[in-house]
């Protein structure tokens, strides 16, 4: 005879039992008999109706009460060194209630269906009040069901799948065995139910779940033994068989018409078994090791209970951590678990009640759930990663999703939005680039390949050239399309790139090229096609010549994410309504290019915000200022003409002009060397309207205007540039420590959070790519620095003026 092995958790429970264990006897057996006692008024009500009814109800709703009348169970039985011959009579009750019921089941379709006459309106409520009885008693299907379906003996799984079958859910038995008790607690089993996830969002996905990956699981069996999976073995045939046979019986006794009622019955025990399922696992996740793996399933990760008489009726069914440790023990071996698993606040008829009204659920579980995590997992501070929607849709890349909520929440917050954005991490065009941990012997050489790979393909493969050439392969029908395929494009590219900076493959400056082409060529493109499906609409003869100009950071190519798009659009030859309806278009288009996307802060689609002037007008319209107080020529770049105007030839005379303006303009010299407000020396304040970085750009271009060399007449230069041709190397560092920070704090950080509040890993990695050891040293570099650019500002505009 087959024996149970005692584990190491069977012993630590003996250890922490007070209470000696039971030997299997007809006394302790006995009480596992009661659920019988339903069939024999079963019998009497279908045969008998009227007041027979009543005592079939009671019976069956007796639990929750008698529960707390006997109070709880605590007798454990050895769980090794007993015989299946000694439990023989513990397995009667089970196999007598699996053929009573089918019996029953088949004796009540021919009462309801064929014998029953529903000619008054009180037999048509009797039948009723009978379907109901049934289908209240239909759900113990899947209690008897899921004992047999782990039971050893074919003949005995092949009983629990026919009884599962009568409630239209046969491949239970393949899903639950070799799907939720492999993968419980972890995002693999959709099963179990994360905290937060009400049941009304967890029941339509665990229903569809379980078929689908039921399905595919039989399958890859069959693979594995080099069949297909059509092969007769396949377990979903024998489960068409019995669907057959019940669907045929209840076709037979009532008709066409009693099918759907009959798959409405069974799903709605499905029902009630789904919310079980919800609330035994609710929130208690298993820890994702150092090496990859789950860890080890234990009681901790299934909610038990222990009332007596539930106990006796539904087969010990509420033991279920200990049923999760050793799922083929039989159910009189089953353990308490007391010291080692959680328990529910009440009994399975509470919880089924609560689990219906998700507020008062989340109320009374979420602080319990709490406390288990910091009971059995101290160590862990934030469960973000375990709890979000994302580990559940893409289990696969679960330790990329924990990688990206502890180093860049804003990044994070995206995919959390768009999960579809994870699925690059997978696309060959980042694989190939971010080499596996481990591929070479020396993590210095593997590093260096892995960093080598990133930067020759972001910085040099792929120019703007390339991208647009990526953009035009994909095919579209209009300029709106065009809008949203350019920015689930850029996204993509953008997720990668800022994936590549966390793992730091990629410096701060090669990103910031990166993402640089990556905002031009999203650009171009979207202007090429906006252009191209106006002069169709209207004819090429009612155009003129356009050229886009990008202004502020645009231009200087510092872009990062959530960035502002500043454009001015100088036209020539066009009819006045005529450019007023393309300006309407564009903005249209680039607004839905900006609406939920990664690179560039959302646009208004009402807002008039595209700066315009005629070729003649130029002069006057790039003396104008920016944000910063900044003439719009100094931070202005020319990037795509289009139409039969030779914008770009006939504007070089004028923007020498306009240089020359700037030299003699004494008034805007005294306004670019005017301190606007103090500068402040926390580094928080960069992300918040740094006045280091406006006082910066301020002087830079100061500099830039009273400087009469001509190689700072580069209207693309930034601040960085400009303090370095001028001969200030601490100023240019202290640039372009401003800039770094802002480009990192942009790409990790969420936009509530300062960058003083984030966590540790955010702080390190920020401070990683701004040359400190940790962010302690970088706050207090900053501060220095800051103190140092502020007198040395002061100097300038003393040495100037």
């Amino acid at each position: 005879m087959t024996q149970n092995i005692l584990s190491d958790e069977d012993a630590q429970s003996r250890q922490d039992s007070s209470r000696p264990f039971i030997e299997p006897s007809f006394r302790d057996a006995v009480p596992h008999y009661l659920p019988l006692g339903v069939f024999p008024l079963f019998f009497m009500a279908l045969t008998y109706r009227g007041w027979w009814l009543l005592p079939t109800f009671l019976f069956m709703s007796v639990a929750g009460g008698l529960d707390r009348a006997f109070g709880l169970d605590g007798e454990n039985m050895n769980p090794s060194g007993i015989s299946e011959r000694r439990l023989f009579i513990y397995n009667i009750p089970v196999w007598s209630w699996a053929f009573l019921w089918v019996l029953t089941l088949i004796y009540g379709l021919w009462q309801v269906l064929l014998v029953h006459s529903y000619e008054t309106w009180w037999a048509v409520v009797q039948g009723v009040l009978l379907v109901f009885l049934l289908t209240m008693e239909a759900q113990a299907v899947f209690v008897v069901g899921h004992e047999l379906v782990h039971r050893r003996s074919t003949w005995e799984r092949r009983l629990g799948e026919l009884l599962l079958a009568c409630c239209s859910y046969p491949q239970y038995a393949t899903e639950h065995v070799y799907i939720h008790h492999a993968r419980v607690g972890t995002p693999h089993d959709v099963g179990s139910a994360p905290k937060g996830k009400s049941f009304w969002r967890y029941f339509p996905e665990e229903v569809v779940s379980n078929l689908t990956n039921s399905w595919r699981v039989a399958g890859e069996h069959l693979t594995r033994r080099g069949l297909s999976r059509w092969h007769f073995s396949n377990p979903f045939w024998r489960y068409a068989i019995y669907l057959g046979v019940w669907y045929g019986l209840v076709y037979f006794l009532g008709g066409i018409w009693a099918l759907p009622i009959f798959l409405a019955l069974g799903l709605s025990c499905v029902f009630s078994m789904k919310i079980s399922n919800y609330f035994q696992h609710y929130g208690l996740r298993r820890v994702l090791l150092s090496n990859g793996r789950w860890e080890k399933i234990l009681p901790r990760h299934s909610w038990n209970a222990d009332w007596k008489f539930s106990n006796w009726m539904f087969f010990n069914m509420q033991r279920h951590a200990d049923h999760h440790s050793m799922a083929t023990r039989p159910y009189p071996q089953l353990q308490t678990r007391t010291d080692e698993a959680p328990v529910l606040p009440g009994t399975y008829g509470d919880m089924m009640n609560l689990v219906l009204r998700p507020k008062s659920w989340f109320a009374k579980m979420d602080p319990l759930v709490d406390q288990w995590r910091k009971k059995f997992y101290p160590e862990i501070d934030d469960w973000g990663p375990y709890d979000s929607r994302l580990a559940t849709i893409k289990p696969d890349l679960f330790e990329e999703i924990v990688e990206i909520h502890q180093l860049a929440p804003r990044l994070f917050g995206w995919i959390e939005q768009y999960p579809e954005l994870l699925i690059t991490l997978q696309h060959r065009e980042f694989t190939d680039l971010d080499l596996s941990k481990g591929i070479l012997v020396d993590p210095e050489y593997e590093t260096i390949a892995r960093q080598g790979l990133a930067r020759v393909y972001w910085t040099h493969d792929m120019g703007v050239q390339e991208m647009r050439d990526q953009i035009d392969e994909i095919p579209t029908t209009s300029a709106k399309e065009t809008a949203e395929v350019i920015r689930n494009w850029s996204n993509e590219k953008a997720f990668q790139i800022g994936m590549h900076v966390i793992r730091e493959n990629l410096s701060l400056d090669e990103a910031a090229v990166a993402l640089a082409n990556l905002a031009e060529a999203s650009l171009n493109s979207l202007f090429a096609e906006a252009f191209t499906e106006y002069c169709e609409k209207v004819g090429d003869k009612h155009t003129g010549g356009i050229m886009f100009t990008f202004l502020g950071d645009l231009a200087t190519n510092e872009v990062y994410p959530n960035m502002e798009i500043e454009l001015l659009l100088i036209h020539d030859g066009w009819h006045t309504r005529r450019f007023e309806q393309f300006l309407k278009f564009l903005q249209e288009l680039i607004a839905r290019l900006s609406k939920r996307n990664l690179l560039f802060k959302p646009i208004a689609h009402e807002k008039d915000w595209i700066r315009t002037c005629a070729i003649d007008e130029t002069n006057e319209c790039l003396q104008q200022t920016d944000a910063y107080g900044i003439p719009l020529k100094i931070r202005s770049r020319m990037v795509d003409e289009f139409g039969y105007y030779t914008i770009r030839h006939r504007l070089g005379p004028k923007l020498n002009d306009v240089w020359k303006e700037f030299r003699s303009n004494v008034s805007l010299h005294a306004d670019l060397s005017k301190q606007v407000r103090e500068m402040e020396t926390s580094i928080s304040t960069i992300t918040t309207g740094c006045t280091g970085l406006i006082e910066l750009e301020r002087i830079a271009r100061f500099l830039q205007v009273r400087l009469t060399d001509s190689k700072f007449e580069q209207s693309d230069l930034n601040a960085r540039d400009v303090f370095d041709l001028a001969g200030e190397e601490q100023l240019a560092t202290y640039a372009k420590l401003c800039r770094d920070i802002q480009a990192i704090d942009s790409l990790v950080l969420d936009r509530e959070t300062m960058l003083d509040q984030a966590n540790t890993a955010v702080q390190t990695l920020v401070a990683t790519f701004c040359g400190a050891e940790n962010f302690e040293e970088l706050c207090n570099s900053f501060a220095g620095i800051s103190l140092y650019a502020r007198t040395q500002l002061e100097l300038i505009r003393s040495r100037c003026t």
